[in-house]
């Protein structure tokens, strides 16, 4: 384990943005105090899991707080177990949700995936050996048989799974519950079990799925891990929780200015924890004025992500191009009718030189719109309402924003 840095000594890393600790259940300590001095004592570098189920193409800055904790744990010396729930995702975790999830296609999860780790290796630590694993969890899920997966199943009551976030209410509701969703928590608590993890990060809202790790570990013979539960980040809109459905995200994946536009104007209430969970800078030292906090808050997420030519360039952008920032636009009004199919619309607006390239394009999975991946060539849209206001990309330099 390389020599300790004095972040590491001080564990003031450790403690930010921290909602809570699961502590050994050996332990004297009942909080962050016992996995203080696990880090403390240790001999090895702990081995750090997170989990992530690539059920969609994109990740927000909601997601970054996992990670950049992991990175965190990877800069004091450990390693950081990156599990990509391969497997997981095609059943679909159920917390918090009302009704059972679409199961993906195995083709559907191993897009996501990649598209996943293009995104995060800005955050986490890639290339100093021995600092990251990144595993695919259908490695030792895949093959498990009924004999082991009945084993598992026989470590939980019907009245505990029912216990879990959103199976009660569903419930109660006389919603239906399939049983492969009780198999969610059990395989992910078994990846704690493959990877025989020392501490599982993870949003408030894993807290059930991180505790049945911990019991899994224990049946099986484990030291159990320490669970490490995260907030979950509330949007830029300052009310509900940061969400691609309910529009009050920001991307990895999206341009800089529109990074930088949409941070400059998170409300006043939120800066505080947006610096807190988003950036390292110390929070006793922020600007007093808001209009300020919030500019700084834009150009230091966009120089995390972009680099600190791309940060002065937005901001610069912002302030002489307005609203809209650095990203050129193109008038829908030059699209001769709707409906109009996606690789037209490349080749019209310039971001590629036929509409057979923005075909190719669109397959290869190099075309974006607001962040999000399209992969169906034939992907087609009936009227420019559909599209005004949007930002449609190419790669990761080219970009329009449609406007009418």
């Amino acid at each position: 384990m390389r020599e300790s840095s004095s972040m590491a000594d001080n564990f003031s890393w450790l403690h930010r943005g921290i909602a809570e600790v699961f502590p050994q259940p050996t332990d004297a300590e009942s909080d962050i105090e016992s996995l203080e001095k696990r880090l403390a004592t240790t001999d090895r570098p702990l081995r750090v899991k997170y989990g992530i189920d690539p059920t969609g193409a994109d990740i927000h800055l909601g997601h970054s707080i996992p990670m950049r904790k992991l990175r965190a744990f990877q800069d004091a010396g450990h390693t950081a177990v990156l599990i990509i729930g391969d497997f997981t995702a095609r059943i679909g975790d159920p917390t918090g949700k009302s009704e059972v999830r679409r199961q993906l296609t195995e083709a559907d999860v191993k897009q996501n995936a990649q598209t996943y780790l293009d995104q995060v290796r800005p955050i986490l630590d890639f290339d100093t050996p021995g600092r990251l694993e990144v595993l695919y969890n259908s490695e030792w899920l895949s093959q498990l048989d009924l004999g082991k997966i009945t084993e598992l199943l026989a470590t939980m009551t019907v009245g505990q799974m029912l216990a879990k976030e959103g199976f009660a209410d569903r419930y109660k509701k006389e919603n239906p519950i399939f049983l492969h969703e009780f198999l969610y928590p059990l395989m992910q608590g078994y990846d704690s079990v493959a990877i025989e993890a020392d501490v599982e990060l993870g949003g408030t809202d894993q807290k059930f799925n991180i505790a049945v790790g911990r019991d899994l570990q224990r049946h099986f013979g484990q030291k159990p891990q320490f669970g490490l539960l995260l907030p979950i980040l509330i949007g830029t809109d300052g009310v509900q929780k940061m969400s691609k459905s309910l529009g009050n995200y920001v991307s990895l994946s999206e341009h800089p200015g529109q990074k930088y536009q949409k941070l400059q104007g998170v409300p006043d209430t939120m800066l505080e924890e947006y610096f807190e969970l988003l950036t390292d800078l110390p929070i006793d030292k922020l600007p007093d004025n808001p209009r300020d906090r919030q500019l700084l808050l834009a150009w230091e997420v966009v120089r995390q992500y972009h680099g600190e030519q791309a940060a002065n360039e937005a901001k610069e952008a912002a302030k002489s191009g307005g609203k809209e920032g650095a990203v050129p636009e193109f008038s829908l009004a030059g699209v001769s009718q709707f409906p109009v199919k996606l690789s037209y619309l490349l080749n019209a607006t310039g971001l590629c030189k036929s509409t057979g390239e923005g075909k190719r394009k669109i397959q290869e999975g190099g075309v974006r719109l607001d962040g999000e991946k399209i992969t169906d060539a034939d992907t087609t849209y009936q009227n420019p309402d559909e599209l005004q206001g949007r930002v449609l990309q190419v790669g990761k330099n080219k970009f329009v924003r449609l406007v009418p």
